[in-house]
């Protein structure tokens, strides 16, 4: 291959809470030992990125008052984000950026965040912070487990796909028991932790959808993943 993967990470400095960076390390890492070199590119407010140059997306939690120090930023890029949804750029978006890439996210004082509708689902704080382990049942990647530490309670619209149906902690919201959104190669969730480390299979999911899409790759060469599936028994075991 004749050029490094690229992974753009948004906002590194305002949303990347409760080890989200991790996330970015597990991509990597699973790329270089399969022999694959790789270019990270923080895109911070203001800082410009041609998503055609882009292989996988990822954007982390924070706070409310991070997601307002972006909000405007991305808004900006949201055409360009949703068409490159659209032609099957990988995505994934974790608690604070998985809020904004739906259709708006209400904060608990009522301040209203537009979002940029790559989800068509809504998110409104609440007074009740869902914090805990997390466990989900998938139709296409198995059992996922991560940390949720959130108070938005998010609605998907009828047929938003989530990510997976909870059997253990809160999820989008306690009510419905369904967990983050799926659209096309898109992965939005509140799985904090980081995810991806104890979820090897989510993570090839990403990469193999990243890799076929431009660089021919069909199939990803097999890790051995007992360390990560042992360290995603034990989180599965935890009570919540």
């Amino acid at each position: 291959m004749s050029r490094p993967v690229v992974i753009a990470h948004l906002y590194p400095q305002e949303l990347s809470t409760y080890g989200d960076t991790g996330n970015i390390r597990a991509l990597v890492q699973r790329l270089a030992w399969r022999g694959f070199d790789v270019e990270v590119r923080p895109v911070g407010v203001g800082t410009p990125v041609d998503l055609a140059e882009v292989d996988l997306l990822f954007g982390g939690g924070g706070q409310d008052s991070g997601q307002a120090v972006v909000s405007k930023d991305l808004l900006q890029r949201g055409p360009a984000i949703r068409e490159a949804a659209l032609e099957g750029l990988p995505m994934l978006l974790i608690c604070g950026s998985y809020q904004l890439f739906g259709r708006s996210f209400t904060t608990v004082t009522g301040t209203e965040l537009p979002g940029i509708g790559v989800f068509d689902l809504t998110t409104v704080g609440s007074g009740q912070r869902m914090v805990g382990n997390i466990v989900l049942e998938t139709e296409d990647l198995g059992r996922v487990v991560g940390f949720e530490n959130h108070s938005g309670r998010t609605l998907l619209a009828p047929g938003q796909q989530p990510l997976g149906r909870v059997t253990k902690g809160f999820g989008n919201d306690e009510d419905r028991r369904f967990e983050g959104a799926r659209t096309g190669a898109c992965i939005g969730t509140y799985l904090h932790g980081p995810v991806l480390p104890k979820n090897p299979r989510l993570a090839d999911h990403l990469l193999l959808a990243a890799l076929r899409r431009r660089h021919g790759v069909q199939e990803l060469a097999p890790l051995d993943d007992a360390v990560e599936l042992a360290a995603s028994a034990t989180a599965a075991s935890r009570p919540q």
